[in-house]
């Protein structure tokens, strides 16, 4: 078979031409995916919404919008589109800065704190599930590959 100089170099450190590897832990994270969003969906969050949510519940106060996006590396466009679905939803208010009358903050309700535990349990259970799967070798040897993907 004739290979690029790339691929020979691939297939000599154990990596194959078609990027096998590659693909399979894209397979993965689109799997995890899949079933992170049927999991939240089944609480009523989509993952950007309990990422929100998880940002605000964490700063323990109310945030700018601008913060949250911060928090989210995301602009400002995406949060205050965010907010809104949340606000419409219940799940956060918009108060005025004491500090800046021309500012507003996001606060996480009532709901909101209550939808967020739910989704950081259904998080926990994918956790232990998929934990279960893996012995503590392997796992250790997956978080050294991902660390070096970085």
């Amino acid at each position: 078979m004739n290979y690029t100089v790339a691929e020979r170099s691939e297939a000599e450190a154990g990596v194959s031409p078609d990027g096998g590897a590659m693909m399979a832990l894209f397979d993965a994270a689109r799997s995890l995916g899949t079933k992170l969003e049927t999991a939240l969906e089944g609480i009523g969050l989509s993952p950007a919404k309990y990422q929100a949510l998880d940002a605000l519940v964490k700063a323990g106060k109310p945030l700018a919008l601008s913060e949250l996006a911060g928090c989210l590396n995301c602009v400002r466009s995406n949060i205050t589109q965010l907010a809104d679905r949340l606000e419409s939803d219940g799940l956060l208010k918009r108060v005025d800065d004491v500090s800046d009358r021309r500012a507003i903050r996001a606060v996480v309700t009532p709901l909101g704190t209550e939808r967020h535990a739910a989704g950081s349990d259904v998080i926990h259970e994918i956790q232990v599930e998929l934990s279960g799967r893996i012995t503590p070798e392997d796992r250790a040897a997956f978080m050294r590959v991902l660390a070096a993907l970085r």
